[in-house]
This record gives structure tokens, C-alpha cells and sequence, in this order.
């Protein structure tokens, strides 16, 4: 089965993005997006979801942090989507609760077609690094939207906001990993509407 990858690119006056995406990877990544925290969250995606991620951002950081980071999970969803294809044979849905010190995050999510984002993590503090806290919420609306993912994110426990953030994505990143992986015993798709747009 050849590996399921998409190339996604997009340009507007607040950010020029070109990202390379494979589902069926072995978790490299080559990230710079300018946001020192942002490219670490997202080396972490890829790691842990064992996806081949190359992304280049140019965004304007002279305003703030936020179009990068939202341009970025517009294109990583529609990345996401194209990647997958008809969907064919996938498991569909895919959650995980991710334990890192005193925080443990859950993350659930239906690949349905049908975005929504449940977004509870109540962090604390206004900015890690040079990102603001309030665009983790951001960018995972963007990527549910823009792939048509149906996403919970809930904090169980814990206290320390970069455990929280790096908890979320790595539950993401292992839940995605489990709705992308196929299943000898579906045939077609996993819905008996006979698709899943």
C-alpha cells in the first residue's frame, strides 16, 4: 500500500505556508514556523503520530503569533484530509489520554466529515514562550474544520501549563494516528451511510 501523503500550499497577505504531510511515516519533521514553542508542540505532533511533517511559515510575527498559528491549522487540516483520501478502510475514530508528569490530557476524535472542536484544557498563564496560550484553542478549531474532524480535548489533571499544551498534542497525535490506521475487517468504510465526506 503506498504511503498516504498530501503537499499543501497557501499564501495571503498575513502568511505564506508550504506543508508536506505522510500519514504512513516514521516521525520526522523539519519545522520552522518562527514560533520557537509552536515548532517544538508541532515536532512533537509528528514524533509521537509517527508522521513525516515538513513545514515552512512566514507569517507577520511583527503583529503577533496568531495568523501563524491559525493560517498553520487550516493547512495542516486540509493536509489531513487530502492524505486520507476516500478513507477507505481507516478505524475512523481514534482517542488517547496522555500522561506527562502531573497532567493528564484526553483527546478524541471521529474522522466523520463533520467538524466540531470540545476544547477544555483551562490553562493559566497568557504566553509560553512567544506564543500566546489562547492559540492552542485556535489551532486545533482550524485543523477540525478544515480536515472535518469531529475533536475533544479535555484536561484531566495537572497544573504546569507546558505539560498541559505538550500533553494535548501528543494525545492528538496518537489519537489521529489510531483513526488513520486500517482495519482488516472494514470493508469500504465504517458507516453505514456508505460514506464519510
Amino acid at each position: 500500500m503506498s504511503s498516504r501523503s498530501a503537499v499543501v500550499k497557501r499564501e495571503t497577505k498575513e502568511t505564506k505556508i508550504s506543508l508536506e504531510l505522510c500519514l504512513d511515516g516514521s516521525g520526522k519533521s523539519q519545522i520552522t514556523s518562527g514560533i520557537g514553542f509552536f515548532d517544538h508542540m508541532l515536532e512533537n505532533f509528528a514524533k509521537h503520530g509517527f508522521f513525516d511533517l515538513k513545514l515552512s511559515v512566514q507569517g507577520d510575527l511583527q503583529v503577533d503569533a496568531h495568523h501563524t498559528v491559525e493560517d498553520t491549522g487550516i493547512v495542516l487540516g486540509q493536509a489531513i484530509k487530502q492524505a486520507l483520501g476516500d478513507k477507505a478502510g481507516i478505524k475512523r475514530y481514534g482517542s488517547f489520554m496522555l500522561p506527562m508528569d502531573e497532567t493528564l490530557v484526553l483527546c478524541a476524535l471521529d474522522l466523520s466529515g463533520r467538524p466540531y472542536l470540545a476544547y477544555d484544557l483551562e490553562l493559566t498563564l497568557d504566553r509560553i514562550g512567544g506564543m500566546e496560550t489562547e492559540l492552542i484553542k485556535e489551532f486545533f478549531y482550524a485543523i477540525s474544520y478544515s480536515a472535518g474532524m469531529n475533536l475533544h480535548m479535555k484536561k484531566l489533571n495537572g497544573g504546569n501549563n507546558h505539560h498541559i499544551i505538550e500533553a494535548a498534542f501528543k494525545a492528538f497525535a496518537k489519537a489521529l494516528d489510531e483513526a488513520c490506521s486500517f482495519d482488516p475487517r472494514i470493508q469500504g468504510v465504517l458507516s453505514t451511510k456508505g460514506s464519510i465526506e
